[in-house]
């Protein structure tokens, strides 16, 4: 699943190929993409332009001129690209927003578990993950005080605790497995047993690495591709995840894979 990183990436490139671009029409061949219903979701947005393409944790939102978003989450293998009106379209390809410039943006996801949903503006956060959200990883954000607090309320083990958007949005298995690792911190050890100066530096090690992945336009590890169909380049700095059998890039110990929650 494409994280915090990743969907970053996609939404830098959204504003390039969608942002401006006034819809004529709108083709969907997969319905269960759209949550809403879907003659009531394309009527609703042809004739409109996106102004705008925000994010929420792993959550894109394509803001729209009549006071509406669409919430896009990509899940597994979602992916937009964009092409000329008429291009070839695969059975992959579930949605196309067809534009008044002559282009397309279309929607693609070989394991069909991406969705969309349409509000009114203002209450995307009523839609799915997005209502219990946590803080971005950002320093203004993410305030060290909130995570200790967050960490000393659960008796679970750490690595899920990560994974849990209440917490902190936008992590999933690559980063947490990154962040544990430059913090020294057994992805198995009870949250709430964490030292303040352990706490100190996964807060830390959160903002740094997130931040520094999205720089490098996130990892590819499987599928993940921007939306003029690049890779990312982070996976070449990862140090822990996939890396099972390898030796620690820190201290030479073989390392191995385990299963957490």
């Amino acid at each position: 699943m494409p994280e915090l990183p990743e969907v970053e990436t996609v939404r830098r490139g959204l504003l390039k190929i969608a942002k401006g671009r006034k819809i004529q029409a709108i083709d969907v061949y997969y319905g269960k993409t759209i949550t809403n219903d879907v003659e009531k979701f394309r009527q609703a947005l042809i004739g409109q332009t996106i102004t705008d393409v925000d994010r929420r944790g792993k959550y894109l939102l394509f803001r729209f001129t009549n006071n509406l978003t669409m919430v896009s989450h990509l899940r597994m293998e979602g992916k937009y690209f964009n092409q000329p009106i008429g291009g070839p379209i695969d059975k992959h390809t579930h949605v196309v927003f067809q534009f008044t410039d002559g282009s397309e943006l279309c929607y693609h996801d070989t394991r069909k578990f991406g969705r969309m949903t349409l509000v009114k503006t203002g209450e995307e956060n009523q839609v799915g993950g997005l209502k219990t959200i946590g803080p971005e990883p950002t320093a203004a954000a993410f305030h060290r005080d909130f995570f200790q607090k967050e960490l000393a309320r659960s008796r679970g083990k750490i690595k899920p605790f990560l994974l849990n958007q209440r917490h902190v949005a936008g992590l999933g298995n690559i980063y947490a497995d990154e962040v544990l690792w430059m913090s020294k911190i057994n992805p198995e050890q009870a949250a709430n047993t964490i030292p303040p100066a352990k706490v100190k530096a996964l807060h830390d090690n959160i903002i740094k690495e997130l931040a520094t992945a999205t720089k490098y336009k996130g990892t590819t590890v499987h599928s993940f591709t921007n939306a003029f169909g690049d890779a990312g380049a982070f996976q070449e700095r990862l140090n822990a995840y996939g890396h099972a059998g390898d030796r620690c890039p820190r201290c030479g110990t073989k390392m191995v894979k385990i299963k957490v929650a």
